[in-house]
């Protein structure tokens, strides 16, 4: 992920125009919708609901979160990609894993992350946390670094499918280390969590906001997390920077895009309301417990960020070669 200091000079080099439509002049009428491309209940659901709750206080007017599960997000983004809506405000929550990994992996992605969405704002990036099993005495990333050289081919990283963050960070850590693991997926982190915490897996690099509870009720052990900064929910936790990891920085982040004619007008309308609720206190809270951090700015910081982390994980699939098989 982009350091801040990369944002402005990322967006200062053009990194990404966006398709922008005529100008609007007010919010238009008719139902806003926020589509989401997970299940109820998961982290994109949950983010979403805060947000456009906040957003129906600000408006006025009801927000409908409308649920698109499947495909890790790819059939929601796909679906908001080929409409052409015709009224009302129609947003995505759009996903690391839609805008910034699905499409180099999966064939039958024909959307362009870059092109058939208009930027709107970023809401948070979450860490993920190098987890085991509380049963497992490895405690630091040496241990699992000494583990895996010791036991080539055969110590397993689960995750919550194939081409999820979670997937792609145990790809960069063998890059990283050097060293070679089992990669095993599951549908969700619901049940990897089940097998990781009987030992039938040994780590995985699952997301903070799933891995919290888990954790705090000392049924799996976080050895580190992925950010280069430490979360606010975990300052005790090192970072895998600080373990000799330079520059590994790995994060689930979700941002808000309209559909590609939306005009820029409107575009900054919504980002300037955006950036109003995630500064509420309330929402800053909730956001702290789940991990979420560093959302915000403006609608060009957002482009060039998503333009950044399609190129970043872009090289991470082709240097690890990893395929939709697995």
């Amino acid at each position: 992920m982009m350091k801040r200091r990369d944002f402005i000079a990322a967006a200062s080099a053009g990194a990404l125009a966006a398709p922008w439509a005529l100008a609007a002049t007010e919010l238009p009428k008719g139902i806003v919708k926020i589509y989401v491309g997970w299940a109820p209940g998961g982290g994109t659901d949950v983010f979403a609901r805060i947000v456009g709750q906040k957003l129906s206080e600000l408006w006025g007017r009801s927000v409908v979160v409308e649920n698109k599960p499947g495909a890790t997000g790819a059939l929601a983004a796909d679906f908001f990609a080929r409409t052409r809506f015709t009224e009302g405000v129609n947003l995505l929550m759009a996903h690391v894993n839609t805008h910034a990994i699905s499409p180099h992996i999966f064939k039958s992605i024909t959307y362009d992350p870059l092109k058939d969405f208009a930027p709107i704002a970023m809401v948070g990036a979450t860490p993920h946390i190098l987890v085991t099993s509380a049963k497992n005495s490895i405690g630091s990333v040496k241990e699992v670094v000494e583990q895996c050289k010791k036991s080539p081919g055969k110590i397993s990283f689960g995750s919550s499918g194939t081409g999820s963050v979670q997937h792609l960070a145990a790809a960069m850590f063998n890059m990283a280390a050097d060293v070679k693991s089992i990669h095993v997926p599951y549908k969700g982190s619901g049940p990897m969590q089940t097998d990781l915490i009987g030992g039938q897996i040994d780590y995985s690099f699952d997301t903070m906001t799933a891995a919290t509870a888990q954790v705090k009720a000392k049924r799996m052990t976080g050895i580190v997390q992925t950010r280069l900064q430490r979360a606010k929910g975990f300052p005790e936790m090192p970072t895998m920077d600080e373990q000799g990891f330079k520059g590994f920085d790995v994060s689930s982040w979700y941002g808000v895009v309209g559909p590609k004619d939306m005009s820029r007008d409107l575009a900054l309308q919504i980002n300037a309301d955006i950036n109003k609720v995630l500064a509420q206190p309330d929402v800053v809270a909730r956001f702290d417990g789940y991990g979420v951090e560093d959302g915000g700015g403006s609608v060009d910081k957002f482009a060039a960020f998503m333009a950044a982390e399609f190129k970043k994980w872009g090289d991470v699939v082709r240097t690890a070669k990893v395929t939709e098989e697995g």
